[in-house]
């Protein structure tokens, strides 16, 4: 069998660990051969690939980024007013079958395994592998690049502690997180966060200034606040951290600073979990293959690999519940949600 490679949608820690677990496993115990696509389904409309070899995916574990490169490039999306483009989905299946392809890996977050989806529904055989720091794909219990995000998170605010303290300030750390707040929730019990703020929970400013004026009176001397980029931000013009600084600030007279993390948490090393996460999922990618197991996502479930139907995932998001447990157990210890 052969088959192709793509990386698709934002770049985060462990693809290439995922590359390699499919390619290897594909190679070495099916006798497969690898071509990997470039720059994401890009690579799939112009026909820009590359051979790939076992010696190539070696040394590749613990590189951060994707060897392929990347793209959001959305081949079904409409062109204006929203009619379907059906060219490009034409010639990725002419050009899947010109480059002898029996199955194509898309490793990628939703946009990228609703794109897989409609690819099957096209007719192609398609495995799809969950990836995105934000850990929001629906029908797995975790996604590769979340742990490692969360690591970098945590020691952004273990720093953040110590000039707080020592400037006795209220220090907000924005973290990314358009539609789930899973990095802020996390980073934020890790880091010891004050005040944690995602999208899924409404916040109220009048609140949040007033458990911050209890904790100075408490004389508790400074406060950590945690907040997802993608909560309520009436201060257009700015992030969400400097709208709840300034306002913070306003509100209580308290000093308060900001810090915005940004893309510092895609970059860089995986993290060991992330590393064999994404390795567990390559390879059983591979065995899906192998098995003719097409149309679906690789998944975690309660520490079990399965696989999930594609139409299953597409279009879902797998949010943070108000009464996920990790939200009671937090707000049982004082931890403010702005409610």
């Amino acid at each position: 069998m052969r088959i192709g490679i793509l990386t698709a949608g934002g770049d985060c820690p462990g693809i290439n660990a995922a590359i390699r677990g499919v390619g290897k496993t594909a190679i070495v115990r099916y006798g497969m051969k690898i071509a990997g696509i470039s720059d994401g389904f890009i690579g799939m409309i112009t026909k820009e690939y590359t051979e790939l070899t076992e010696k190539d995916l070696s040394g590749i574990l613990t590189l951060g980024g994707t060897i392929l490169g990347t793209s959001r490039e959305k081949p079904f999306k409409g062109s204006g007013k929203g009619n379907k483009d059906i060219r490009k989905p034409v010639l990725i299946k002419e050009h899947y079958e010109q480059m002898g392809l029996n199955c194509l890996v898309c490793i990628g977050g939703n946009g990228t395994l609703k794109t897989a989806n409609l690819l099957a529904q096209e007719g192609l055989n398609v495995v799809g592998i969950p990836k995105t720091i934000d850990n929001d794909v629906w029908g797995t219990d975790i996604t590769f690049g979340f742990d490692s995000a969360v690591n970098i998170a945590t020691e952004a605010i273990d720093r953040l502690h110590s000039t707080a303290n020592s400037h006795k300030r209220i220090m907000i750390i924005e973290v990314m997180g358009h539609n789930a707040g899973w990095i802020a929730l996390y980073s934020g019990i890790a880091g010891g966060g004050d005040v944690i703020l995602i999208p899924e929970i409404p916040y109220k400013e009048e609140k949040i200034a007033e458990y911050l004026l209890q904790r100075s009176e408490d004389n508790k001397p400074y406060s950590i606040v945690v907040v997802a980029e993608g909560v309520v931000n009436p201060g257009k013009d700015k992030s969400v951290a400097q709208y709840l600084s300034n306002r913070i600030t306003e509100m209580t007279g308290l000093e308060t600073r900001e810090t915005v993390l940004g893309y510092i948490q895609r970059g860089g090393t995986p993290s060991p979990m992330d590393r064999v996460l994404a390795t567990r999922y390559g390879t059983a990618a591979a065995d899906m293959i192998a098995e003719r197991d097409f149309g679906k996502m690789v998944a975690l479930k309660d520490d079990r690999i399965v696989s999930v139907p594609l139409e299953d995932v597409a279009g879902r998001l797998k949010l943070v519940e108000p009464d996920n447990p990790l939200v009671l157990q937090t707000k049982s210890m004082g931890t403010s949600f702005g409610e």
